[in-house]
């Protein structure tokens, strides 16, 4: 049957598909615009599966937290190219993810793309940008986080964000604190809020990296132990949080920075997660 230009355009319209696929979905239909977009979709999958083993090392990190900062959520959607990721389309689908994110708090990724987005699926919505786009997309970090204050942060570029939970405000606004902070972790890229956060198997393997390390320079078998720990205690201080020093002002940690700032005041929590 005669497929009219119209009708392409309604059908592109109403999809964001190509001219091309548009018109070739409705020959295939018939003329059926129902089937027409499920043939569409179902290109889109095809599009999702041959991309599977691409990389994606672009995107935007988007956060939101709600308005008396105790709840926030970080979301990274990521796809092939920059070009992409600028894409006004790529960006509302990735605003809606972290809507729907923070208004839901999914346990993973997996539940977030389970969610319903109006008679779809997230995931849905994202394979049928991928079949329209012809990249691929995924959503390769999520986390939520509560607390007494929780500060967002999202690095030049928007390829990196951060979620830091303080504790011990005193009643302040400390939005400009928690930003410093978030800031530190987005350069320094801690293991951990302080040593009890450290996994134990990162613990042994550095004791194991300082005692190899004495022994090379010919220490006594017997000082190994001692001078491990003592390597230990500066592994901490150089890739944990609080007792790093603080970029903005290196004479001061940051536990001593944030005491500065109220009385008591420290970090909780936090998390980090970037695109690439």
């Amino acid at each position: 049957m005669a497929i009219t230009a119209q009708e392409v355009n309604k059908l592109r319209q109403m999809t964001g598909a190509g001219m091309m696929d548009c018109k070739k979905a409705l020959v295939e239909a018939e003329g059926d615009f129902d089937t027409a977009i499920e043939l569409l979709r179902k290109k889109g999958q095809k599009v999702s599966a041959s991309r599977a083993d691409r990389e994606t090392n672009e995107g935007v990190v988007f956060v939101k937290t709600n308005a008396d900062h105790t709840t926030g959520v970080v979301v990274a959607f990521s796809c092939e190219t920059d070009f992409v990721a600028k894409n006004e389309e790529f960006m509302k689908l990735g605003n809606d993810l972290a809507t729907a994110a923070f208004e839901n708090k999914p346990a993973d990724a997996a539940g977030l793309k389970a969610l319903k987005s109006g008679d779809d699926t997230f995931g849905d919505r994202i394979i049928d940008m991928i079949g329209k786009i012809g990249e691929k997309m995924d959503i390769i970090a999520y986390e939520v986080m509560e607390g007494e204050a929780i500060v967002p942060y999202v690095h030049a570029g928007s390829k990196l964000g951060v979620l830091v939970s303080l504790k011990n405000t005193g009643g302040k606004d400390v939005t400009e604190a928690g930003k410093d902070v978030a800031m530190q972790i987005a350069a320094m890229n801690p293991v951990a809020v302080d040593k009890d956060g450290v996994d134990s198997t990162v613990v042994e393997k550095e004791i194991e990296i300082g005692k190899d390390q004495a022994r090379q320079e010919g220490k006594p078998e017997e000082m190994l132990e001692k001078i491990a720990l003592g390597k230990l205690n500066k592994f901490y201080k150089e890739n944990t949080l609080l007792p790093q020093a603080f970029v903005k002002d290196n004479k001061q940690s940051i536990a001593q920075y944030l005491d500065g700032v109220s009385k008591g005041l420290t970090v909780v929590d936090f998390k980090r997660i970037s695109i690439g």
